[in-house]
């Protein structure tokens, strides 16, 4: 079995208001971002994780070092995790955004997979990209031939997209039916490549209310 640890980096310094953060802007993590992050550390101290990949993004590789920190285990960068691309929406309020650009904020809402954000890039896009590592991440399963562990550190957005295209879910509706909470802990389980995966716990902050432990089986 594959097992996918999917998670978004903690709470930033720039969350609140809450700003689109994509690919271009510098958000280190708040200290409330660092202690959810130690949480879902000690929370998955019992698990035997095999890889660690995040998202080059700083405030990604931040959290990644925090759950890696009592690991021998190398740290994996890779750009399919990096967050949407917003262009000219980077570092702006929904409030901001609706002023500055008036009528695209709801033009997104109506159909993100198709919407480039502020020039950046779109759903479908971001879709790509990932299809392109869930491949990958099977690929490197199926050749290991035992289970496999493997924690995903990324942002909203592109866990989101994530979601939807390994739960077989339209494009449309990732905004919609996906939550992605800062540190969150979704589970997913795949017995085999052909049949896709369980979603086995979704958007789960319990450790940050001080749950330890492995809780979802």
């Amino acid at each position: 079995m594959l097992t996918v640890l999917l998670t978004r980096h903690g709470h930033t310094l720039r969350s609140e208001p809450e700003q689109y953060l994509g690919q271009h802007v510098n958000a280190p993590l708040s200290e409330r971002g660092r202690s959810d992050a130690r949480a879902l550390a000690k929370r998955l101290a019992p698990v035997t994780i095999d890889r660690l990949i995040t998202s080059p993004l700083g405030r990604s590789v931040e959290t990644a070092e925090i759950l890696g920190a009592e690991r021998s285990l190398a740290i994996e960068q890779d750009e399919r995790l990096a967050e949407l691309d917003y262009g000219a929406w980077e570092g702006l309020t929904i409030e901001e955004i609706e002023r500055r650009f008036p009528g695209e904020h709801e033009e997104y809402d109506e159909n993100p997979a198709i919407h480039r954000v502020g020039g950046g890039e779109s759903g479908l896009q971001v879709a790509a990209r990932l299809a392109a590592l869930v491949d990958e991440l099977l690929g490197w399963w199926e050749t290991t031939k035992g289970d496999r562990t493997c924690v995903l550190v990324g942002h909203s957005s592109v866990n989101r997209v994530f979601l939807a295209l390994v739960l077989d879910v339209p494009l449309p509706d990732y905004r919609r039916r996906f939550r992605q909470d800062w540190a969150n802990l979704t589970v997913l389980e795949w017995p085999d490549r052909r049949s896709g995966p369980e979603l086995v716990l979704g958007n789960d902050l319990s450790h940050t209310r001080g749950a330890v432990g492995v809780t979802w089986r």
